[in-house]
This record gives C-alpha cells, sequence and structure tokens, in this order.
C-alpha cells in the first residue's frame, strides 16, 4: 500500500477508534475507459457503500432508466450525481447548463442520491456565471437535493494562469452552503486539502478522494501516493464525525490490465476504511475484576 498508511501513528493503548457515518463510494469515472455497468459490478464485489454516477463518462450514464436497472441488480446504491459539467460533457443532455443542472437533480431524486456534484461555470459561460452562486442557492432550496459545488483549480499556461471559472475556482470565499473537496484538484491548484477541510467546516458535505504531485495536470492518483496527505484527512473527518460520502474519483486508463485496475481500486477503498477512523480517549476503565468505573 502507499508510505501514508506505513508512516500512520498507533492509537494510544488506553484509546477507542471511533468511525463517522460517512458511507465510501466509487465513481463510475474511476473505471474509465471500462463502462458504467463495470463500476457497479466493482463496487459491489470489492465492497464500496455505493457508486457516485458521472452522467456522460459513456452513454450508459447519461440513461438513467439503464442505471436504474443496474443499480437494482448489482444492488448497489447510487449516492451521488455528478452533473454533466465536464469539457467532455458539454452537450449531454443539451446545452443550457441550468437544465442539466435541473435533470440532474432529477435524476438524483429517481435514484435515491441525496447529492448531486457540480463545478463552477467556465468563464465563456458569463450569463450562467454571473447568476452561478444564487442558482445554486436556488436549486439547493427547491428540488430536494444537495448541490456541492467543487473546488477547481487554474489552468496554467506557458503564458502564466488562465482564468478559467467565474465567479473562481476556489469556492472558499464564495456563499456556497456545500461543497465538494478534489484532492487532486487541491493539489494542482497547490493547496492542501486539509487545510481547505479545516476552512471549510461544516460546508465541506462530500469528497473525492484522489491524490496529486501538484503537477499543472490534473493527476486523479490513488490516494496516498501524491502529496495531499490523505490519510490525514481522512483522519480528520473521521474525528469530526463526518456524516458526507467519501468517493473515490481516480485516472486508472494506464492500468495495464482489469486485474491491475482492480487491484488498484481495492487498494483504495482498504486506505479509505483504514484512515475514516479516528481515536478517542475512553472515559472509563475496567479493572481486573472486570468492573467499569469512570476516569
Amino acid at each position: 500500500m502507499s508510505d501514508a498508511v506505513a508512516t500512520t501513528q498507533p492509537a494510544p493503548a488506553n484509546a477507542l477508534i471511533k468511525v463517522p457515518p460517512a458511507k465510501v463510494g466509487l465513481s463510475t469515472s474511476s473505471v474509465y475507459p471500462e463502462t458504467t455497468s463495470s463500476a457497479f459490478e466493482l463496487a459491489r464485489r470489492l465492497g464500496y457503500d455505493g457508486v457516485e454516477l458521472m452522467v456522460g463518462i459513456d452513454p450508459v450514464a447519461a440513461d438513467i432508466d439503464a442505471v436504474e436497472k443496474l443499480r437494482d441488480y448489482h444492488g448497489v446504491p447510487v449516492l451521488s450525481v455528478h452533473s454533466p459539467c465536464l469539457l467532455i460533457t458539454q452537450r449531454v443532455w443539451g446545452t443550457d447548463p441550468w437544465a442539466k443542472l435541473e435533470r440532474s437533480a432529477e435524476a438524483a431524486v429517481r435514484l435515491g442520491a441525496p447529492v448531486v456534484v457540480v463545478h463552477p461555470p467556465f468563464r465563456w459561460q458569463r450569463d450562467y456565471g454571473r447568476t452561478f452562486v444564487a442558482g445554486v442557492k436556488r436549486l439547493n432550496e427547491t428540488t430536494g437535493v444537495t448541490f456541492c459545488v467543487e473546488n477547481m483549480y487554474p489552468w496554467r499556461t506557458p503564458g502564466g494562469e488562465l482564468k478559467a471559472y467565474v465567479p473562481g475556482w476556489d469556492p472558499t470565499q464564495e456563499d456556497y452552503s456545500d461543497l465538494t473537496l478534489d484532492f487532486s484538484h487541491a493539489s494542482t491548484a497547490n493547496q492542501q486539502s486539509l487545510e481547505l477541510a479545516k476552512a471549510w467546516g461544516s460546508r465541506l458535505r462530500h469528497v473525492h478522494l484522489t491524490d496529486g504531485h501538484g503537477s499543472m495536470k490534473d493527476e486523479h492518483l490513488v490516494p496516498g501516493r501524491g502529496d495531499q496527505r490523505a490519510g490525514e484527512v481522512l483522519g480528520f473527518l473521521a474525528a469530526n464525525d463526518f456524516d458526507g460520502h467519501v468517493v473515490l474519483e481516480v485516472n486508472s486508463r494506464k492500468s495495464e490490465s482489469r486485474a491491475q485496475r482492480e487491484a488498484d481500486l481495492a487498494e483504495s477503498l482498504a486506505f479509505a476504511r483504514l484512515h475514516l477512523a479516528a481515536p478517542v480517549q475512553a472515559h472509563y476503565a475496567v479493572d481486573s475484576s472486570g468492573v467499569t468505573s469512570a476516569v
């Protein structure tokens, strides 16, 4: 496994371990170029708590009838829906960004997913960008699902940084009530996920578990293989009783085989389970006769 696992400090001998109610999910994008169907099958077999549907990653992902059948067949819940707001999904479910978000909410309700993940608008989506903050607030109030805005990163070019998102790539200072923390995006932005988690507090409702080395490219590494101290972040969430979702979103396109991809997804799940726990001091003691008393 990763170096982060090996360097984790053991809990004190008199400590208890608490595990928060957070569920650990698998993004359907993590199996690409395999299919959405493969993601459901792997999530079930490896023991993930559910999946995040990346709408548009393949034709099946945009067909909610088909997704519903996969959910029921495999018995794997859909924890969240990622709206089709990537560059490669700009034409999935039409081109009107607000209509896409409304449809994402409808899909989430139908699939039983409480969360929709959305990126901030691209800078060329001027009208959308001008009303985005207020529009997300409206959707949160009217759709019955929680829209979690994701942190992004500046696009770096030989000529300098390009402002690619409006109102901005860092949602920290914007008036969003619910946020998604993506560790790889934080790395690309030269930020630390632990500091963002602390700064966001209760606004942090959703996590994309991954990693990065600070490259100008969005790497989406297996957690523990980059610079984001992913294990520490999960431990911090556990200590604060995080009850959102922790969704693995890694790039497995370079896997040499199906077996390698599966091994990486299994390692990532084990990493999440191991670190999504925190020591708590015991408030009682047991003497040699087995009697419990407060301390």
